[in-house]
């Protein structure tokens, strides 16, 4: 039975002061036992927590209440799940110059962004053939699961898509400026600024998945969903399916790729060492550095205590 609560939470809000709150929303954190990762920035706030201890959800909304009780946060709103085991195993409250980094100067989405589609109106957008459809996830993220028929611009990291948009035939000139365009990521985060780029640069009709792919996994029943696959998460869980029940992928220790069942089947798949993504980009001197780490993390477990080189950075 799922007994650790995990929230995701994002708001684009003007936070100019944002470096003065790290300090005391961590002292909140670290009291109520609650681990995660929480980013600041001049333009809001973005990031995962969970609570350390089984069962209690009460360290999670004290940090939820600490964080509302500013009134520029108010309207902070999250995505809830649960899991049988602790999704984080540290906490860190980090100050940076974007919450989610894109590095388009000028960019506003507390002033201009894209209109956003609830996850029941979704279907009907998309089936549209006059809507181009992109994902604004990175590869890895892809491979796992899409929407059907949606545009994978090959990404490595998110500040990649501004240039692939510029290279997109059907995007260029005022025909393209035009195009109804539909965008998606993992829980709306990425499409607040992508679809504010895209108005910055004159598009008429840009749409998004509000709350993202996490939330039309939550509301729409697997028999209506125009879902196909899982979709990676930044935690212990990996993936998530329908419903958020969590999916059968495991990450690469090595280069962070998600793995199918199929993939740690493979010889060249090393637990904690490599898979067959990043198997030979690998020299010999680095997974022999890897191949310590991972015998540190098993006598960690071995002892009942986490390793903390085992547990990914969620952002």
């Amino acid at each position: 039975m799922p007994r650790y609560v995990t929230a995701a939470l994002y708001l684009f809000t003007d936070l100019p002061d944002h470096a003065e709150l790290r300090e005391p929303l961590l002292r909140v954190c670290e009291a109520n036992g609650v681990r995660g990762t929480l980013l600041l920035a001049g333009e809001g706030i973005n990031g995962t927590i969970a609570s350390l201890d089984e069962g209690p959800e009460r360290g999670v909304h004290a940090v939820l209440a600490h964080l509302k009780a500013d009134s520029r946060l108010a309207r902070l709103q999250c995505k809830w799940s649960w899991s049988d085991k602790p999704p984080f195993h540290r906490m860190k409250v980090r100050i940076k110059k974007e919450i989610v980094t894109l590095r388009v100067p000028g960019l506003d989405p507390n002033s201009t962004v894209g209109t956003y589609v609830k996850p029941s109106d979704w279907n009907a957008l998309i089936s549209d053939p006059e809507v181009l459809l992109i994902d604004t996830r990175n590869d890895y993220e892809v491979a796992i699961g899409t929407f059907e028929k949606a545009v994978n611009p090959g990404i490595r990291s998110f500040t990649e898509l501004p240039g692939w948009l510029e290279q997109q035939p059907a995007l260029q000139g005022d025909a393209g400026r035009k195009t109804k365009v539909a965008m998606f990521c993992t829980g709306g985060i990425r499409c607040e600024k992508s679809t504010a780029l895209l108005k910055m640069r004159g598009f008429e009709e840009v749409y998004h998945l509000e709350g993202g792919i996490l939330k039309y996994l939550e509301e729409v029943p697997a028999g209506q969903s125009r879902w196909k696959g899982e979709c990676f998460v930044f935690d212990e869980r990996v993936s998530v399916g329908h419903g958020l029940v969590q999916g059968p992928h495991e990450l690469c220790r090595s280069c962070r790729w998600p793995l199918t069942p199929e993939d740690r089947t493979s010889p060249l798949f090393v637990r904690g060492v490599s898979c067959p993504q990043c198997h030979d980009r690998r020299t010999p001197e680095e997974k022999a550095h890897l191949a310590e780490r991972q015998r540190q993390v098993e006598l960690a477990e071995a002892r009942g205590t986490t390793h903390v080189g085992h547990v990914p950075d969620p952002h």
